[in-house]
């Protein structure tokens, strides 16, 4: 009799068991349907899975998260012995780009999963956009310099269906529950006075000057930056660069958290390069100024790329997530500001160019600029080309109340065409709110890529814009082009709503409109 008890409590336990097994993998398979790569989804989270019990939602989302660094991390490890198979230059420059994107890729990820990292789920959306970003990167590397058959196959694997898979379930999360406290980024109080008081105070404390001329700690804006390394944690660093043409190159790494770069104001501390893709670079590369180190604070600078309009040329790229360029001039012809990533503001900034002059993949608010159609190589100019290829990141460019207008090569010029943007990638995203839009803007506003298929897809609006050019009677009929008549649809792309600006931007003593 005891035996057989023993043998129908052992068969409900396995029955009771298999149950629970079975609902869990419904569940999974559920979870999986809503991805936008299910059976990938299900091939790492099925029955084989070692990413421990998967009961909740997010206790998907975390085996999601989990499964998609290990894939990275590997990744990335086999990038790095894919060195010696680079047949050429040109090879070596994308696989270079890689390596670094990678490592980006690596830290985004695992900014998500690391328990001592505070994390939202809008910061755990702006991170995995990011991390997607850069890989779409290191695949236009080989792209742009006609090397994308050989290399770029064998560094592929899953990642990025992985990424865009854990975006999906993870969409949503209110931006007022983003960003880093204020209070751990420690910037300067002085930052806050106007440019004349900033420059003559004796109470502004920097932590180093650089003067070209000798009289400063360094003679270079890189010896300086190296200096910033030597600092005890990531208190922020104040870099004070005088007067001059500094012609270096500047790359501030993803180590090199909260640097403040303050110049002597526009036209008269110049950085300047002319690295660009017709010269062998990548895009990637060709900057003069790149910046990927968090909190990063630019004022008072002008940055150029001297290298002329037949290229890809550019003079500012920045992936520093919560950074900020103040009263700063950019200059360059196509591809002049490179907002690849993560969450910007631009206040009172002059930008030039002529093709696809503002483009990324960031989430980027831009307000009270100026914004410069410049005369090129070419009759049509386009001032924004946004890289949005996942519909579930959280990214787009918003230029909130800036003026856009010709410079003064191109002022009178008719033949050229001047348009808002274009799309670059799939799901495109870019608004221009409450802007001046002189009469160089074409009636129809927008310019298409090639690609009919991506004009349902993207979002490009226009909301309460004035000026000769504003006019969208004649603008194109596109399924993804919205003349936004709502403000509660326009608030969505403010600073408040889009970068989550009220939780650390007050803190950079820089003035800033929360709303519309």
């Amino acid at each position: 009799m005891m035996k057989l008890i023993l043998i129908l409590a052992t068969f409900l336990v396995g029955v009771f068991v298999s149950g629970v097994g079975g609902y869990a993998k419904s569940k999974i398979t559920s979870w999986c349907s809503q991805t936008p790569h299910p059976q990938s989804c299900e091939h790492f989270l099925g029955a084989n899975s070692n990413h421990g019990s998967i009961k909740q939602k997010p206790d998907f989302v975390k085996a999601l998260l989990q499964v998609t660094l290990e894939h990275a991390e590997h990744a990335g490890s086999h990038t790095l012995t894919l060195g010696p198979k680079c047949r050429n230059e040109h090879e070596k420059a994308a696989w270079a780009d890689c390596l670094e994107l990678y490592k980006d890729i690596i830290l985004n990820i695992n900014k998500t999963v690391d328990p001592a990292h505070k994390c939202s789920q809008f910061d755990m959306q702006t991170w995995l956009s990011t991390a997607l970003t850069d890989l779409e990167t290191c695949k236009a590397g080989f792209e742009e310099l006609g090397v994308s058959d050989y290399v770029w196959p064998l560094m592929s694997n899953n990642v990025s269906s992985l990424i865009s898979n854990t975006l999906a379930m993870n969409e949503g999360g209110d931006s007022l529950y983003a960003a880093s406290s204020p209070q751990n980024l420690g910037f300067p109080s002085w930052v806050k006075l106007g440019d004349r008081k900033l420059l003559e105070s004796k109470t502004t404390k920097a932590d180093v000057v650089v003067d070209k001329d000798g009289s400063g700690d360094y003679k270079t804006i890189r010896a300086a930056i190296a200096s910033a390394a030597k600092r005890s944690g990531s208190r922020r660093y104040v870099i004070r660069v005088k007067a001059g043409v500094y012609k270096e190159y500047i790359d501030i790494g993803s180590k090199l958290k909260n640097i403040t770069l303050v110049g002597d104001g526009v036209g008269k501390t110049i950085i300047t390069g002319s690295r660009s893709v017709r010269g062998g670079s990548t895009t990637f590369k060709s900057a003069t100024f790149a910046v990927v180190g968090d909190g990063f604070i630019g004022r008072g600078l002008t940055i150029r790329n001297t290298a002329g309009p037949k290229s890809q040329a550019v003079a500012v790229r920045s992936g520093s997530d919560l950074s900020v360029f103040y009263l700063c001039s950019f200059e360059g012809f196509q591809d002049t500001l490179y907002v690849h990533s993560n969450r910007q503001f631009y206040r009172q900034c002059n930008i030039y160019g002529t093709v696809d002059f503002i483009f990324g993949n960031a989430a980027a608010v831009f307000q009270k600029c100026n914004i410069y159609s410049r005369k090129g190589s070419t009759k049509t100019n386009t001032l924004t080309a946004q890289g949005r290829s996942d519909k579930h990141q959280n990214t787009g460019i918003s230029i909130h109340n800036c003026r856009i207008t010709a410079a003064p090569d191109l002022n009178g010029v008719s033949e050229v065409k001047t348009y808002l943007g274009r799309p670059w990638k799939k799901y495109s995203r870019t608004v221009f709110l409450k802007s001046k839009l002189d009469r160089l803007i074409d009636p129809e506003g927008w310019m298409s890529w090639g690609d009919d298929s991506v004009l349902k897809t993207l979002y490009y609006g226009e909301y309460k814009n004035t000026g000769p050019g504003s006019s969208t009677s004649k603008r194109v009929d596109w399924k993804g082009y919205h003349v936004i008549t709502s403000s509660t649809e326009a608030a969505k792309f403010t600073v408040r709503k889009f970068i989550g600006g009220g939780k650390w931007l007050p803190a950079t003593n820089v003035p800033f409109t929360s709303g519309l």
